[in-house]
């Protein structure tokens, strides 16, 4: 080691360090230009048969914000929706766990960003060899100052691209959270909607046994009495046990619902939380929740976050394929240290010397048995599989809203006529017991009426069901349940993201 007087010779140490940055700054990148694939599927959503509604084509206006810009809370209006979905963001676990998967890959990234910086530290070294003269004396070297160990110069860009990739996996676990939130939104209230159906469906059905009990004691009397058969007798016990088993797969439905909700929830069912639906309410008289429009299939690469997360994927790939570039270049690192320095361990900072040492070391691929080739190729092979996760999320997105379209266009008509069916039922009954309670008609006529009654109110809560649920995923499908930050606060966080690279 070179030892001088502190006081006789300046410090070359930052020069290094400034000569080091200054070659950093130089380097150059392998990363592949980057061009978004082009999307594969249709410019325009598919139609269902003629059927759907004009309002579904329309485009986003100024009055009509698009799903990804409508907040949750002015979608929902029902207010113990709005509740149970705001406990959830609190307290659901796959939520938690996304949020925590973004602080790890933040610390990820930011352990690959430490990368292109000098890692400078405090040490104490020592070391006793043999002259080589032979003569037999020891000699002995202890320093003492600031080390900085295998900094390498990133002349071609192999630890840039690195840390691009790990800001990109970072930035896709952000999608990803969104992703999460969407969903559980929509589950939240899918979920909720379903209980509600459940209440229903089992008022109906209680409502239903009753009125089979009522008729089953009056068939058992006249049976007892020789005025009716017992063919009439066994159908209408039948139909009374019937009403019997639809009401005890209600009940376990609705316990499966619930147990359901409070998974989503992340807490049990209680107080303000409790779900049950009013006297003499339905899901007709649910808060009606806000119309969106679909606008076009490109909006899907913006507004969706799985989308942009697989996209964030394909980049993070494609800064791999930089790495794997830049391997077979020449590598250059550099160890220094500088501070005092003796031969006596306990003269090491009395004496006030200075020394400095630099190790530049460069290394050339020469023979690897083809190791960067195979690494060039599998992150050749990952861009690859990344285009085809994008462009897969892009088709799985325009079939959902397609789906969601289908229903929102044809779920409307279909609930129409089934109320009119059930209406229709539902006179047929009332003049079916009529004239069997004038002797006009069977009883078999009667009980046939009643069934059909019972199957089609059945089928108008589902269908409902059906049409509310649809509207809930199209929100869903559309990117909504996620609002981009104000413009100050985007600005913001694009800046410190320009700033970390």
């Amino acid at each position: 080691m070179k030892v001088r007087p502190m006081s006789k010779s300046p410090s070359r140490f930052p020069q290094l360090l400034a000569l080091g940055a200054a070659a950093l700054l130089a380097g150059c990148s392998m990363i592949p230009k980057y061009e978004r694939p082009a999307a594969p599927v249709a410019d325009q959503y598919p139609t269902a048969s003629g059927w759907i509604a004009e309002s579904a084509q329309t485009q986003p206006t100024a009055n009509t914000p698009a799903a990804a810009d409508i907040e949750w809370q002015a979608f929902f209006s029902d207010p113990q929706l709005r509740k149970l979905i705001d406990a959830a963001l609190r307290n659901n676990r796959d939520l938690r766990i996304a949020v925590l998967n973004i602080e790890q890959a933040r610390a990820q990234y930011r352990i690959q960003r430490a990368d292109q910086f000098p890692t400078i530290n405090a040490g104490i070294t020592g070391s006793r060899q043999p002259n080589a003269n032979g003569n037999g004396s020891i000699t002995s070297s202890y320093t003492g100052g600031l080390i900085m160990t295998s900094y390498e110069l990133d002349f071609f860009g192999r630890v840039a691209a690195l840390k691009e990739s790990a800001l990109a996996q970072y930035l896709a676990t952000e999608e990803g959270r969104k992703t999460t939130q969407i969903s559980l939104i929509a589950a939240v209230a899918n979920t909720y909607l379903s209980l509600l159906a459940d209440e229903e469906l089992l008022a109906i059905t209680q409502q239903t046994l009753v009125t089979r009990e009522e008729s089953f004691k009056l068939s058992k009397l006249r049976f007892d009495n020789g005025v009716s058969s017992e063919l009439d007798f066994r159908q209408a016990e039948s139909l009374t046990e019937a009403a019997r088993v639809s009401l005890a797969q209600q009940v376990r439905q609705r316990a499966l619902d619930q147990n359901a909700l409070t998974l989503l929830i992340g807490q049990p069912l209680t107080g303000e939380l409790a779900v049950a639906l009013p006297a003499g309410k339905g899901l007709a008289d649910a808060p009606m929740m806000v119309d969106v429009p679909a606008g076009l299939p490109s909006d899907l690469l913006t507004r969706r976050p799985d989308v942009r997360q697989a996209e964030q994927l394909l980049l993070s790939a494609n800064a791999d394929i930089g790495a794997a570039r830049a391997a077979f270049f020449p590598r250059i690192s550099l160890t220094a240290s500088a501070g005092s320095a003796s031969s006596h361990l306990n003269g090491l900072f009395k004496s006030g010397s200075y020394g400095w040492t630099m190790a530049p070391q460069l290394i050339l691929p020469l023979f690897d048995a083809g190791r960067n080739r195979a690494g060039l190729d599998s992150a050749n092979a990952g861009r690859d599989i990344a285009v085809a996760q994008y462009e897969k999320s892009i088709q799985t997105a325009f079939r959902e809203v397609a789906d969601a379209l289908a229903g929102r266009a044809t779920l409307g008509e279909q609930l129409r006529a089934q109320q009119a069916q059930a209406n229709a039922e539902a006179t047929r009954f009332k003049l079916a017991d009529l004239r069997y309670q004038n002797g006009v008609a069977s009883y078999l006529d009667q009980l046939d009426a009643q069934r059909a009654l019972f199957t089609a109110r059945q089928a108008v809560v589902q269908t409902r069901l059906a049409q509310l649920q649809s509207q809930v995923t199209l929100y869903k499908t559309l990117g909504g349940g996620w609002k981009e930050p104000p413009p100050e606060e985007a600005l913001s966080l694009k800046a410190d993201t320009q700033l970390s690279r």
